[in-house]
């Protein structure tokens, strides 16, 4: 198994007074001549058949801090509504549903035994494996990213750039990591991960950031982006969507900033950066890195050098989720509540699929029985192959 070797080097970039401003994609830019409309639907050459295996409701909603946890056949999802649910992953069938009691931001993660889901006051709320409230703690401001559970303990994310973590039994905040803020954040579909005894997430300000999860303490800071211009929306860069780790690669993307790739074995030296700018987030393969940039043209990118091999601007400016595998093919939901799959190969369009709900704003999930979507009225849908 790989073994992360951070340095603690740190490069450290300009910050400023702490803030946030949501925005919605491109949409603070946005003038009415055309350049910002969705691209309509073309027809296409299938290249693969698709079909909707299962739906089920979690409850009512979405919103840009859910996504579904998905461990062995189970699934684990929640709605700003405040439900919260474990789904049998091959059929849908609920195994159990509950309520938070509080309306929601973000959830659920999840490590089999304890479910954790995040309010817009910052309250943590925990569930037992069989839908019971463990316990219910408040985290030092609001939570829009999902939480993440493991390794006894359960990690937020909060608006005020802490990163903070509880004791998955009993909701003890055991450590905190804080780093200064920019003034201004972009509202996006951010995602942290658990691997190798380590947390790792990015941050406003085009920084990613590994720390120990049984410690607090920082191994290594890498800078995915670093602030340019004269005005603070000039300078808003923030990672976005989950840090992908392939082999000895973590590699990460920001809007308004780069796509990199560290040597995990080499202290987190980059090995590539590409200058480009996504609101959503990638994905990679054992080839590519894959990612949609801010207007929702897909490029693929050579894992081993970030040579650009292929575009795809027949979808732009639908407002594209972060890429999901599903055979030969790349799996995104727009603004419509469409899933879109495209050739991992060279990008071209292979299959389309209606699951409904509205602006699909969750990112697509691979899993062993296909491609898992929550959708925009709070539902699940798996989608697999023909």
């Amino acid at each position: 198994m790989r073994k992360f070797a951070f340095g603690r080097t740190t490069w450290r970039g300009a910050v400023c007074l702490t803030g946030l401003l949501a925005l919605g994609g491109c949409g603070l830019f946005s003038h009415d001549d055309g350049r910002y409309d969705p691209a309509p639907l073309t027809e296409y050459k299938a290249g693969m058949s698709v079909r909707q295996v299962w739906s089920t409701s979690i409850g009512s909603g979405s919103g840009l801090g859910f996504a579904p946890t998905v461990l062995n056949n189970a699934i684990y999802a929640a709605t700003p509504d405040g439900s919260v649910g474990k789904f049998d992953l091959q059929s849908g069938r609920p195994i159990w549903k509950s309520q938070a009691g509080v309306k929601l931001t973000a959830g659920a993660g999840s490590d089999g035994t304890t479910t954790a889901v995040a309010s817009p006051d910052g309250d943590v709320v925990a569930f037992d494996d069989s839908g019971k409230v463990k316990w219910k703690v408040r985290a030092t401001s609001d939570v829009n990213i999902s939480p993440v559970v493991g390794y006894g303990i359960v990690v937020v994310r909060s608006g005020d750039y802490r990163i903070q973590a509880f004791d998955a039994n009993n909701g003890e905040r055991l450590w905190s990591v804080q780093r200064p803020g920019p003034a201004l954040a972009l509202r996006s579909a951010a995602q942290m991960v658990l691997a190798e005894g380590l947390v790792i997430t990015g941050l406003p300000g085009g920084k990613l950031m590994a720390i120990a999860s049984d410690s607090g303490n920082v191994q290594w800071e890498g800078t995915v982006a670093t602030p340019r211009g004269a005005s603070d929306l000039e300078r808003l860069t923030d990672v976005v969507g989950s840090p992908q780790i392939a082999g000895n690669l973590l590699c990460a993307v920001a809007y308004q900033g780069r796509i990199v790739c560290f040597d995990v074995t080499a202290g987190g030296r980059p090995i590539w950066a590409k200058d480009f700018s996504s609101v959503s987030g990638m994905v990679l393969d054992q080839r590519f890195a894959y990612s949609a940039d801010q207007n929702s043209v897909v490029n693929a990118f050579a894992l081993d050098n970030g040579g650009n091999v292929w575009k795809q601007a027949a979808l732009k400016n639908r407002q594209l989720t972060a890429p999901a595998l599903l055979g030969g093919a790349l799996a995104v939901g727009d603004l419509d509540g469409y899933v879109h799959f495209l050739s991992r190969s060279d990008g071209s369009l292979m299959a389309r699929l209606s699951v409904g709900g509205g602006a699909v704003v969750s990112p697509p999930h691979t899993t062993s029985q296909g491609v898992l979507v929550q959708t925009g009225n709070g539902n699940l849908v798996l989608i697999g192959t023909n």
